[in-house]
């Protein structure tokens, strides 16, 4: 049995697995189940060896969903393109609709995902500079005559 921590640390990848499972599915619509099976397998077994805290599995997962929503609207024009040449305005209003919703979102959750891997354990503090010592004389801000 595992202890307490490695069966919070798995449900979390779990459902960070499920999070960006769903993204995909949602980015490609049509795949085979084969397709998705293996990216769940792939997301799984790299959210397993790459992250040991909740942090880190949450900040890749928000990556990842990211990315996803950032290829959603490319993805979707694509797929638009290739049925015709000239796209007509219901076309058009879908692609608007998905290239607003897409990139809102995908800045969004890459955002979201900056501030968790800020935030993680071990990240290293950003550097300071040195205080002026004491003794050194700073030049006046007064004016000259």
């Amino acid at each position: 049995m595992f202890p307490a921590t490695q069966r919070i640390l798995l449900l979390n990848i779990s459902l960070g697995t499920l999070v960006v499972a769903i993204g995909f599915w949602l980015l490609w619509g049509t795949l085979a189940p084969e397709v998705i099976v293996l990216w769940v397998a792939l997301v799984g077994s790299f959210l397993y060896w790459k992250c040991c805290t909740i942090t880190e599995i949450w900040a890749w997962s928000t990556l990842l969903l990211g990315l996803e929503s950032f290829a959603w609207p490319l993805q979707l024009m694509i797929q638009l393109k290739s049925a015709a040449l000239v796209p007509s305005d219901e076309e058009m209003g879908t692609i608007l609709s998905a290239v607003v919703l897409g990139l809102f979102s995908s800045v969004f959750w890459m955002s979201f995902s900056y501030g968790l891997f800020k935030r993680k354990p071990g990240t290293p503090a950003p550097p300071t500079t040195a205080s002026t010592p004491e003794h050194t004389k700073r030049p006046s801000r007064q004016k000259k005559r």
